[in-house]
């Protein structure tokens, strides 16, 4: 997907304060229960498949409900999106109002697959 200039200078300028993740070190930390993994894509594109363990938050509401899902501010948090971008938007949000603790998995769902990390709720292939 081809992305607008003005998506992206925004996207650029989070990125300088938003922390990034590889997908090993999410995973370690998803695995451990050291960090909380939240999917911030659309409703369907969680259906179609997700990081195993993971929780679903969309963009579009993650700052109305992340504080009843994650009360406490210093919860290590870990965003993923399609490939980066959402989540780095939605980590500098989550900044703003106080967690202190947050990252963006760098590469988003793509990498995640392209890594062969574990998932789940794919829909089954076509016979």
């Amino acid at each position: 997907m081809k992305h607008s200039p003005g998506f992206l200078k925004l996207v650029d300028d989070a990125k300088s304060r938003v922390r990034e993740v590889s997908v090993d070190e999410t995973r370690r930390k998803l695995e451990t229960g050291k960090a909380r993994v939240i999917d911030v894509r659309e409703e369907s594109e969680w259906a179609a498949g997700h990081a195993r363990g993971a929780h679903h938050l969309g963009k579009g509401v993650i700052e109305r409900d992340i504080e009843a899902r994650v009360p406490d501010k210093n919860t290590e948090v870990i965003l993923y999106c399609g490939g980066g971008f959402r989540s780095t938007l939605a980590a500098d949000n989550l900044q703003k109002m106080g967690y202190t603790n947050v990252a963006s998995m760098a590469g988003g769902w793509r990498a995640w697959q392209g890594a062969g990390a574990p998932v789940e709720g794919e829909k089954e292939p076509a016979r």
